[in-house]
């Protein structure tokens, strides 16, 4: 019998190995690497620009990957910077940037629509709100360690 944890941590590994072909196979198509899909459609959401400290939070990834990636959009013509390389600087998505991260977002959508098939709108109202307090409690265990019984 597989345990809780078994199957737990095999469909979140193959959901997000999932996500991540989907990332890839579509960027391709523009060019572009499938790591900059949650980035773009991210900045998508704020026409008036983020910060890459905003961005470590607003895709819950650390300085070092956002900063990578900033430069990398940047070097691209994805994205521009208001002044310097600054953590802190505004960053805007370029005319480029928008229409790939419009792209992006189209897709996006229709992948996540297709991964729902069958799933009501309560399903997914249930669903969404169960990852959210396992991501939430996970966070705070791996913050203060598993709880002894």
């Amino acid at each position: 019998m597989i345990s809780r944890y078994e199957q737990f941590a095999a469909l979140i590994s193959s959901i997000e190995r999932g996500i991540e072909k989907i990332e890839r196979d579509e960027m391709v198509k523009l060019g572009y690497k499938g790591a900059y899909v949650q980035y773009l459609a991210a900045m998508k959401r704020y026409p008036q620009g983020v910060t890459a400290a905003q961005l470590c939070e607003i895709c819950d990834r650390d300085k070092a990957a956002v900063s990578r990636i900033v430069n990398e959009l940047e070097e691209k013509g994805l994205i521009l910077r208001e002044s310097g390389t600054s953590y802190r600087s505004r960053l805007t998505l370029t005319e480029e940037g928008l229409r790939v991260a419009q792209f992006v977002c189209c897709k996006a959508q229709a992948a996540v629509d297709a991964g729902g098939a069958g799933l009501s709108e309560s399903d997914r109202q249930i669903y969404f709100a169960c990852l959210e307090r396992i991501a939430r409690n996970l966070e705070i265990i791996s913050r203060d360690g598993i709880p002894e019984k």
